[in-house]
């Protein structure tokens, strides 16, 4: 069936070809309503596809099927971004159904788009050959602009957004380049008696863009797992940077440990402060830091760890303004590599509404590669997730080369460690140094002659050689903390910093976690 069978004008939409369903009723308010329903019943795993064939689609095999672009989503508008479609495989398992409504906001009917595998080139002995029409598919891309300059970023091989795998999905920044991912749900993430568990986004809505120039696209998505159902929107614009206006509607079925909202999934080698002679590369990581704004207003910056054992870390607050997992080193010269790093974009999440009272929390698990995303920073509410629940949440993501609300306080842009105690002496065992440095405004209207204070504290342990100095290459309202560092003990120890000048506050927090040994 065409597409032109919605009532929408066909040169607006995709070319024929496309199969789709009868029509069925939708609107968000059902969506929701069906998620609150099937929280209500025990879950059902949707294992309708033959796993042997599913299994045969390996990497190698997946990389091989290739959605034709001559039959996109919305190909030919009404909006800027055609839509195209992940196939079925090893590593993506689960049927997930794509719909298209017939209106632009409003109640409605929505056409589920059939899976067929003439949508796809793919080689004569593919397994994927074997799977039935209207098996589903494992996600989808949003396509550059069709109104946009074919020869400098064709749509056909160019996306800006995609959805692929349990509920993560990602977005580019400013730098065009992919990194770091976001998530509909993390749950028992780290739990020490729990399994995490990775609910899926069964289904997708794609609402026709009210306009042929819109540079918004909205989407619709069903969760589902064991612990939680539930109903969620996307207003995805693709400006500078990408924003995403996200609602989300969930009912919990079953008591859930750790419930980790608004989740972010980042991978994190090994940077500057890293020991040396673990790869040829100077640092390896899609995000550096994880950056919050507080309730209270302070800006705290968390440098990550790639730890020896997997650490939770949790940042009490009310009303948070913000956080998100950034990479502020943009120098090339600092990774040496091809895949861009320095343009892996940052990732801030702005709450909608009042939040209450929760924790943004931090997981960090031990990795020895960069294949692992081993960083999940997320909100957690202080109330237990129990069965029968609910929660509705709003907040927008931005992903952009930094962060979208700049500090007026200076930043912190590195954390060294070397060994302590002064050159041509012998040096102590057990002491580490610090190089903590910062860059700002606030600290190049330090007058000649005067150095910042540092506000300097720790868990446990004792501090020496303590002190502030510019850093000496010129660049205006560039200092660092320098101090030793002696623990006590085996366990981490929690560190706080910050410059200030009399009363005045001059940089922002910086937060870190040491493991001494």
């Amino acid at each position: 069936m065409a597409l032109a069978a919605l009532g929408l004008p066909a040169e607006a939409l995709a070319a024929d070809g496309i199969k789709l369903s009868q029509p069925r009723p939708f609107s968000f308010e059902r969506l929701v309503n069906e998620a609150k329903a099937l929280a209500g019943r025990p879950y059902v795993a949707d294992n309708s596809l033959p796993a042997d064939v599913l299994q045969r689609i390996d990497y190698d095999a997946h990389g091989k099927l290739k959605y034709n672009p001559d039959l996109a989503l919305f190909r030919d508008g009404p909006g800027q971004y055609p839509v195209t479609f992940f196939h079925l495989g090893r590593y993506f398992q689960t049927p997930v159904h794509m719909y298209v409504t017939e209106t632009a906001g409003g109640d409605g009917f929505a056409r589920e788009i059939l899976y067929d595998s003439d949508y796809f080139s793919m080689p004569a002995d593919s397994p994927a050959r074997q799977l039935r029409d209207g098996a589903g598919f494992a996600g989808f891309r949003l396509q550059e602009s069709r109104l946009g300059d074919q020869k400098k970023l064709a749509w056909q091989t160019n996306d800006w957004v995609a959805f692929l795998g349990a509920s993560y999905f990602r977005a580019i920044g400013e730098l065009y380049q992919y990194g770091l991912s976001a998530r509909g749900i993390a749950l028992d993430a780290a739990m020490p008696d729990r399994q995490e568990e990775f609910p899926n986004f069964t289904r997708f809505y794609f609402e026709p863009p009210a306009s042929p120039e819109s540079n918004t696209m909205t989407v619709y998505a069903l969760l589902e797992g064991p612990s939680i159902t539930g109903a969620y929107k996307f207003a995805m614009q693709r400006t500078r940077a990408v924003l995403m206006d996200i609602e989300a509607r969930l009912f919990v079925r079953r008591d859930i440990g750790r419930f980790g909202l608004v989740p972010l999934t980042s991978m994190y080698w090994y940077s500057e402060s890293r020991p040396t002679g673990i790869d040829w590369r100077p640092e390896v990581h899609d995000s550096d830091g994880l950056a919050i704004w507080n309730g209270a207003g302070e800006r705290i910056w968390r440098p990550l760890n790639n730890p020896t054992q997997t650490r939770a870390s949790a940042f009490s607050d009310t009303r948070p303004r913000g956080f998100g997992l950034l990479q502020r080193d943009r120098n090339f010269d600092h990774y040496q590599d091809g895949v861009f790093y320095e343009k892996r974009p940052s990732l801030w999440v702005e709450p909608q509404g009042d939040w209450g009272e929760g924790s943004v929390q931090l997981i960090e698990i031990p990795t020895d590669d960069e294949i692992h995303d081993n960083i999940l920073a997320c909100w957690v509410p202080k109330a237990p997730a129990t069965a029968g629940s609910s929660y509705s949440i709003k907040y927008r993501l931005h992903w952009t080369d930094q962060e979208p609300f700049p500090s007026p306080l200076a930043r912190c842009i590195a954390t060294r460690l070397g060994r302590g105690g002064q050159p041509g002496t012998q040096r102590p065992q057990g002491v580490r140094k610090f190089m903590v440095e910062f860059i700002g405004k606030p600290l190049e209207s330090i007058p000649f002659g005067v150095k910042p204070e540092l506000v300097l504290t720790a868990s446990r342990g004792k501090f020496s050689y303590v002190f502030s100095e510019a850093v000496p290459n010129g660049v205006p309202g560039h200092w660092r903390a320098q101090f030793d560092f002696t623990a006590e003990g085996t366990e981490p120890v929690d560190m706080r910093l910050y410059m200030k000048n009399g009363d005045q506050t001059l940089t922002e927090t910086w937060l870190y976690q040491y493991q001494p040994g």
